[in-house]
C-alpha cells in the first residue's frame, strides 16, 4: 500500500499571493479526485507534491519519506499525464516510448522492449505502434499519454484534466483504462469535471481558493443531500426572488426553461423533490454555507 500524506501545507509566493492554505490530505492506492474550479490551487498543489516548488509551511511524505527534503524519492516513482502534451513529429509511438523510457532510467534494452509492448497492449495501441503519434486522435493520444506515464513502473501518477476534449466513447474507454491500473498505485485526478470524479473516484476532496473545504467519498457527498433538494422551473423575475429567499445550489436551462435547485430541510411551496447528484454536492460546497 502506498501512502501520500500532506500535513498542514501552505504555499505563499514571493509576491505575497497565498496559493495554498493549511492543506491536510492522506491519499492511498486507488483514484483520488481533487475537484475544484479553475484557479482553485490544484496545479499549485500538484507542483508542490512533485517537488517543483517547496511549501512555505507544512510537510509532505510518501511512504514515510519526507519528500520536501528529498523530492527525488517521489520523482523517481512518479508518472504524469498533463491535459495537453506535445510530441515529436515523424516519431512512431514505439520509438517515442523507447526514448521516454531511457529518460526514465529503463536502461536494459530487453526490459525496455517488454515494458513498452506490455503498455501498448494495455492501452490498446499495439496495432498502431509504428504510426506517428502526432497523427493520433485525441483519445488515442490520451491513451498514449497513459502508457508514457506508466513507464518505469511508477507508484504514483498525477493526471491533470484527462478527458477534456474527448468524445463520450473515448472518455468511457479512457476512464475504464484508468480504473484498471489504479489498484496497485496512487492516481491523483486533478479536474474541474464532476463527471470524471463520479465515475472513477472512491475518495475525493473539494478545493477552493487554495483550501480543502471538504473531503470524503462521492457516495457520502450525495447521501448528505438526500431529502434536502428541491427544484422548480422559474422565470427570470421569479429566479431573483428564489435567490434571495433560498440557498440556491444549481441553475440550469432545460429546453430553454430555467430550472433552479435549492437546499432546504423542508419543501418550499411550489417545489418538487430532486434526487441529489455529486454535481449538486459540489456546487453546494462551493457556493453555499448549507453543509
Amino acid at each position: 500500500m502506498n501512502t501520500l500524506k500532506i500535513d498542514n501545507v501552505s504555499l505563499v509566493y514571493s509576491n505575497g499571493y497565498k496559493a495554498l492554505t493549511a492543506l491536510n490530505l492522506e491519499i492511498n492506492n486507488g483514484i483520488f479526485g481533487l475537484l475544484g474550479p479553475n484557479g482553485a490551487g490544484k496545479s499549485s498543489l500538484m507542483k508542490t507534491i512533485v517537488g517543483l516548488q517547496k511549501p512555505t509551511e507544512g510537510s509532505i511524505s510518501f511512504n514515510g519519506v519526507d519528500i520536501v527534503k528529498n523530492p527525488l524519492e517521489i520523482q523517481k516513482r512518479l508518472g504524469f499525464l498533463p491535459q495537453y502534451f506535445g510530441v515529436y513529429p515523424k516519431v512512431s509511438a514505439y520509438n517515442l516510448l523507447e526514448h521516454l523510457a531511457k529518460l526514465k532510467g529503463v536502461q536494459n534494452k530487453e526490459q525496455r522492449h517488454d515494458q513498452i509492448m506490455n503498455l501498448l497492449e494495455k492501452v490498446n495501441l499495439t496495432d498502431v505502434r509504428n504510426k506517428e503519434v502526432h497523427t493520433f486522435s485525441g483519445g488515442m493520444k490520451q491513451r498514449f499519454g497513459v502508457a508514457q506515464a506508466l513507464l518505469g513502473a511508477p507508484k504514483i501518477v498525477i493526471v491533470d484534466e484527462p478527458t477534456a476534449g474527448l468524445d463520450p466513447e473515448e472518455r468511457n474507454r479512457f476512464n475504464t483504462l484508468l480504473s484498471a491500473i489504479s489498484e496497485d498505485i496512487i492516481i491523483i485526478l486533478s479536474t474541474h469535471l464532476v463527471e470524471d470524479v463520479r465515475n472513477l473516484c472512491s475518495q475525493m476532496a473539494i478545493i477552493k481558493k487554495g483550501q480543502v473545504i471538504s473531503q470524503g467519498s462521492p457516495r457520502a457527498y450525495v447521501h448528505q443531500l438526500s431529502g434536502k433538494l428541491w427544484s422548480k422551473a422559474v422565470t427570470q423575475k421569479e429566479l431573483e426572488k428564489v435567490e434571495s429567499d433560498y440557498q440556491v445550489i444549481n441553475k440550469r436551462l432545460v429546453e430553454r426553461v430555467m430550472n433552479v435547485t435549492v437546499f432546504a430541510d423542508d419543501r418550499p411551496a411550489g417545489f418538487t423533490p430532486t434526487d441529489p447528484s455529486l454535481e449538486h454536492a459540489y456546487f453546494a460546497h462551493l457556493n453555499t454555507t448549507a453543509l
